[in-house]
């Protein structure tokens, strides 16, 4: 189905609206800013399919309220997502402002003494805080040249961060998470609640029954050329591994044969089901061709469904990947078990690095006493202090995850664009797949099998939701981790050994829940997590603001959080708190519109 055009960045030019010399002298520099703004994003941001981010840029500069009037009927024209408001001098603060309530929006004011433009931020931030419409403010910490139009290391990487996280919020309102069958095997995160992606995400809940798989499969409602590539591609490129099940429970040759065509017919299936397919409106199935407009799913599969057919692991691994047969594109979200939770975690992941998501269970926290009894060796890592956490997942994990591409030399799960051939290469062949435990699953499958490689800056996450308060995330900076090969089969084996692994340790800082990995397991709030490429805590932090979803466990050093001016108002000494206060105050942002 044709995309619907993503969201742009608006840039809102704001000027000293005094004509008679002031205005004049002021036009072409502050166009000239704007116009660096949209450079430097067009530069530097992408689309989730690769292309550059798009900005529109006021007719004018805003000096009073009918330009800014006419800014915002051009931005409604434009679909402009991201409000960002630009300016080298003083202006008209309440009537210059962005009075959007659901635009993320931001102010940069240009660090120069010949006009105050700081001033003029600090002005308008503090009607942005008046009329409860939250907004950042972006200020350069040395002061410049009125004539010098370079933008600041520090300026440019709030503004970049902002328009990220700006343009998640964006891209996701007006879309639907898909929950593909009901509760799995009672897991909270699975009982999907529609008010929170209505009221904090702005999006919608659709929802069709797992018997709808069982339908399309018998009926053949799927692209039938495309499943032969596919199924094809799998054979040459998907190596089966060892069968661990016993003798009494080992399925024949010929039925492993029959799940792994089923399982095949399922990625198609849920892919088609999310994002609609004109081949099947040429088979006569218009209805169908739509999909449900879904930006990210979950599938139950246990135990309803696990206990007759294949189970979804090779469905979800390969939609959650950055490949398959078709080639390199961007991963389709997909929770497993539908948890709905963590499929919004592996969602803002996604959108804010364009990159595979892992989804994983918090299994295991490892002291170092604990894997010397284990495997019998000492073990001993420069980044791992107390212990690792056993990231494993009961299914499947993107194979961006075997940590098989990489930034510099050092492992990474890349956008899909900079994704070599080569490096897909050796995900697929860093990666087995194992007939499924019999007893787990009695409908059969195939299972993922990899390790992550040890290296790699990585961010797991978990957004909770709690009666009284709504969604509340929690955020953990690491590394991932390589434990020599006798050690990680003592431990792995302890498990089901068809599953994927990532050892990951989480940076600490002697406080609070980062005293010790310990506390990290101990303080988390479920069963599952997410696990993103990169150091990227600060992003979760600046994007759950605008969400106005509080933060209540990270590792994040203070410098790098970035939220709303107007959070300085409810503390300065505890930010944890303020966030708390502030997110409650102001309530989901589209809860009351």
């Amino acid at each position: 189905m044709n995309p619907a055009p993503y969201p742009k960045v608006g840039i809102r030019p704001a000027i000293d609206g005094r004509l008679g010399g002031v205005r004049e002298s002021l036009e072409e520099r502050t166009m000239q800013q704007a116009r660096a703004v949209a450079e430097l994003i067009a530069r530097e941001l992408r689309y989730p399919d690769g292309s550059p981010v798009e900005s529109v840029i006021s007719d004018s500069c805003i000096g009073g309220v009918k330009e800014a009037a006419a800014c915002a009927d051009k931005f409604r024209r434009e679909n402009v997502g991201v409000s960002l408001t630009v300016t080298p001098c003083w202006c008209y603060g309440s009537e210059t402002m962005d009075m959007d309530p659901h635009l993320p929006k931001a102010v940069w004011g240009f660090n120069g003494t010949e006009r105050p433009g700081a001033v003029y931020l600090a002005a308008v931030l503090a009607g942005h805080a008046q009329k409860g419409l939250p907004a950042f403010g972006i200020y350069g910490q040395d002061v410049q040249a009125a004539t010098d139009t370079e933008i600041p290391d520090d300026v440019r990487g709030k503004l970049l961060d902002f328009i990220r996280c700006g343009l998640a919020v964006a891209l996701m309102r007006g879309k639907s998470y898909l929950s593909m069958g009901g509760t799995s095997m009672g897991i909270a995160g699975s009982v999907v609640d529609p008010a929170m992606w209505e009221k904090w995400l702005g999006m919608r809940v659709e929802a069709v029954d797992m018997s709808e798989f069982a339908g399309r499969m018998r009926k053949g409602w799927y692209d039938q050329e495309e499943y032969a590539k596919a199924l094809a591609w799998v054979k040459a490129n998907c190596p089966e591994g060892k069968d661990y099940n016993s003798p009494e429970t080992t399925r024949s040759r010929e039925q492993i044969d029959s799940e792994w065509e089923d399982s095949v017919k399922m990625a198609l299936i849920a892919r088609d089901l999310m994002a609609g397919n004109p081949k099947l409106a040429a088979m006569g199935l218009g209805e169908q061709a739509q999909g449900h407009n879904a930006i990210a799913a979950g599938f139950q599969g246990q135990r309803q469904w696990t206990d007759h057919f294949p189970n979804g692991d090779f469905m979800e691994a390969i939609l959650n990947s950055s490949f398959d047969w078709n080639g390199k594109r961007a991963p389709y979200i997909l929770a497993t078990e539908n948890d709905a939770l963590n499929g919004a975690g592996m969602l803002f992941g996604s959108l804010l690095t364009h990159t595979a998501q892992i989804f994983a269970d918090l299994r295991t926290y490892w002291s170092g006493a604990a894997i010397e009894r284990a495997s019998g060796k000492s073990f001993s890592h420069p980044l791992v202090a107390d212990g690792i956490l056993h990231l494993i997942n009961s299914g499947p994990a993107a194979l961006d995850g075997t940590g098989q591409q990489e930034v510099d030399g050092v492992p990474a799960m890349k956008p899909f664009w900079d994704i070599s051939e080569a490096e897909v290469e050796k995900c697929l062949k860093a990666t087995t797949w194992h007939p499924s435990i019999t007893e787990y699953f009695p409908g059969g499958g195939l299972s993922t099998r990899f390790r992550t490689r040890g290296g790699m800056p990585a961010t797991m996450i978990r957004l909770n939701l709690v009666d009284g308060l709504g969604p509340a995330l929690q955020i953990a900076e690491g590394h991932t981790i390589d434990l020599p090969e006798d050690v990680h089969d003592a431990l792995d084996q302890r498990t089901n050994p068809t599953w994927p692994t990532t050892w990951f340790a989480p940076i600490l800082t002697g406080k609070g829940a980062f005293r010790s990995a310990y506390e990290v397991m101990n303080h988390w709030g479920a069963n599952h997590c997410v696990m993103s490429h990169g150091h990227i805590g600060h992003l979760y932090i600046t994007l759950a603001a605008m969400l106005r979803i509080p933060v209540y466990m990270h590792n994040v050093s203070e410098e790098r959080v970035f939220r709303p001016a107007a959070w300085r108002a409810f503390g300065t000494a505890d930010l944890e708190g303020a966030d708390f206060r502030a997110c409650a105050n102001y309530g989901p942002l589209y809860g009351r519109a």
